[in-house]
């Protein structure tokens, strides 16, 4: 399919990791001290096309392609899902491109997913940001609870995701309209929802991932995120729709060493809406030194 693929030229060089829980794509441009992005469900790199050409001049951008629904390669049918395998996958992930100090950043469940690598394996992980995202029973937002009755059921997925082929139905508030105060340009838009369309591993992966995830998982998590005493950033949009500010600042609380910073101008992909206000932020952030603590 045209453009199910695509990659944004701006995310740099492709290649695939072969991890214990399976093939990873990522893209990676720049040097410097490493960043790692981590996006969420149905969508892929693409989504940090925009951080990353602002970053890449001063920093090793690595930009990971998650299997949550808009990847090129599908998991082996036996690998196992949900949101702990993929904490697993991006801490192999780090292991096998030995990363170490590495900024972690995740948004959406994405965001999940980073909150468990820094509470289950945060060795290479040197600095923690979250942009709007899951956090405790938030998971997934009640907006998009349909996802576990879909997963569920055989075909309903499929079904589910045909309206998707056409635009107008990608800016309704159940799929990216809230999302977004903008549109969101075409070609990244096309290989965020052409390939659960037509690839069945694809959609396999999401119907596991969603099946394999639950909120005793972020909840065990944010238990655990006092024990991460590196630096964090909670860089929370303004104007959400799906991720309270309450949650936001919560985080900032649950972590030792964080701070709260509101993106203006933005709703849950800040990082599309708001781009040159995150990267400041990243940036910032990145280049601050470290507190003096006892690494765990």
């Amino acid at each position: 399919m045209e453009n199910a693929y695509w990659r944004d030229p701006a995310l740099g060089r492709g290649r695939t990791l072969e991890l214990p829980g399976g093939p990873l794509r990522m893209f990676e441009t720049g040097s410097g001290a490493p960043i790692v992005f981590v996006h969420g469900l149905l969508v892929n790199a693409n989504l940090w096309r925009k951080v990353v050409a602002r970053l890449a001049p001063d920093f090793r951008c690595i930009a990971l392609d998650m299997p949550l629904g808009s990847h090129e390669l599908a998991l082996p049918e036996d690998a196992p899902k949900g949101a702990p395998a993929a904490a697993a996958m991006v801490a192999d992930a780090l292991d096998v491109l030995d990363l170490d100090g590495a900024t972690l950043v995740g948004n959406d469940s994405g965001g999940a997913i980073s909150q468990i690598v820094v509470t289950t394996r945060p060795e290479r992980v040197g600095r923690l940001v979250l942009t709007s995202c899951d956090y405790r029973d938030n998971f997934p937002p009640k907006m998009f609870s349909y996802f576990k009755p879909a997963a569920a059921v055989p075909g309903l997925l499929w079904a589910l995701l045909q309206p998707m082929r056409l635009r107008s139905q990608r800016h309704t508030p159940i799929a990216y309209g809230w999302l977004v105060k903008r549109p969101i340009e075409r070609a990244a838009e096309d290989s965020y929802v052409r390939p659960a369309i037509g690839d069945a591993g694809v959609r396999r992966d999401v119907r596991g991932f969603v099946r394999g995830s639950d909120p005793s998982q972020t909840n065990a998590a944010a238990d655990r995120l006092g024990g991460f005493d590196r630096p964090a950033l909670i860089a929370w949009s303004e104007e959400d729709r799906f991720f309270p500010q309450d949650d936001g600042r919560r985080l900032a609380a649950d972590l030792p060493h964080a701070r709260f910073e509101l993106v203006p101008d933005a709703r849950t992909f800040s990082m599309e809406d708001s781009p040159e206000r995150l990267s400041e932020l990243i940036a910032g952030f990145v280049r601050e030194p470290a507190p003096n603590v006892t690494p765990s």
